[in-house]
């Protein structure tokens, strides 16, 4: 039963995270703009020195040198609508596609390890007489499960976050990376081992946030609905727990999300210091340049990945059980 839990969670995730790629991709677009923009500095007009002294600014005109006191201005913020437009202008509708062989690496890996282990323990946790689970098992159950699966995910998310960002580059400075297996063999050879798992503290931060906001939150919602008699177990039960699900894992986990992607997509090159010195620093230099909403950019595509994600994910997992019930 433990291994069906398993094959039956990776199937289901592998098509949800397939099936909503694009907006994954248009969320980490979003997620990276204003990163790159560099400080505003105070700057002045130069004069070369004269031999002589003179009290007229116009007298040698040609001499000044006018530089800018102004600030430049930030790049304005685009939404997810814009964003998707402008990548399939710029570079193609296969370019919404782009790292989607990490995806189903990570889905994979991550997500059929926490929902495989998930469901173990609600079988291991959920009393035997009520047939139900307490809502502080369920947070548990999703936390250690999330965990686990984060840690043994994340070179596969390390490497589709980069694939995704790396239309944003100029061309001389995109990895170009073939597909997720190039993308970890060329991370290896560049960066070293400890490269894949750049950002596996968020990384497992994330996971944990997600996996017991959405996992508990789509249980508790569905029993609440059942119990009350709002709905019958069906289609109309599982897509409004789901949504209600995937909006409280997308409110608590974007924070974590935008510094989890920042600290994946840096560039780390020999001999000089790194964009940041961890998560903290990511944190405090993305606030500090773009303020405290910067931690939510991305957060509508984040949204409307995280709903149609949770109801295709629960729908093909309950067709994928009656497939698999005489197995």
């Amino acid at each position: 039963m433990g291994v069906k839990g398993f094959v039956e969670g990776g199937i289901a995730s592998i098509v949800a995270g397939c099936s909503t790629h694009p907006l994954d991709l248009i969320k980490v677009r979003m997620q990276l703009q204003g990163e790159n923009v560099a400080v505003p500095q105070q700057v002045h007009s130069l004069r070369p020195a004269l031999p002589f002294h003179s009290n007229s600014a116009t007298v040698f005109p040609s001499n000044s040198i006018h530089i800018p006191t102004t600030a430049p201005e930030l790049p304005p913020r685009v939404g997810p609508i814009s964003v998707g437009v402008k990548i399939f202008q710029t570079e193609g509708v296969a370019a919404l596609f782009s790292g989607v062989s990490a995806t189903v690496l990570r889905q994979t890996l991550y997500s059929t390890t926490r929902m495989g282990l998930y469901d173990v323990l609600k079988q291991k946790w959920t009393d035997k007489d009520s047939n139900r689970m307490t809502l502080s098992r369920k947070v548990a159950a999703g936390l250690i499960s999330g965990a686990v699966g984060a840690t043994v995910g994340n070179p596969a998310d390390v490497a589709m976050v980069r694939m995704q960002a790396d239309g944003r580059l100029p061309p001389a400075q995109r990895r170009n990376y073939k597909s997720v297996i190039d993308a970890i063999t060329q991370m290896l050879r560049q960066e070293g081992v400890a490269s894949l798992w750049r950002g596996s503290s968020l990384t497992v931060n994330r996971a944990m946030i997600v996996t017991a906001s959405q996992l508990a939150t789509y249980d508790q919602v569905k029993e609440m609905i059942l119990k009350k008699g709002v709905m019958r177990d069906g289609l109309g039960t599982h897509v409004t727990a789901s949504f209600a699900a995937g909006f409280v894992a997308s409110v608590a986990s974007n924070p974590v999300d935008v510094i989890k992607t920042r600290v994946m997509n840096m560039t780390v090159e020999a001999g000089r210091d790194p964009p940041y010195k961890g998560a903290l620093d990511c944190a405090l230099k993305t606030v500090r340049a773009e303020g405290p909403m910067a931690l939510y950019k991305g957060f509508i595509p984040t949204i409307s990945r995280q709903g149609p994600f949770t109801v295709v994910l629960f729908v093909t997992l309950e067709q994928v059980r009656k497939l698999l019930k005489e197995f």
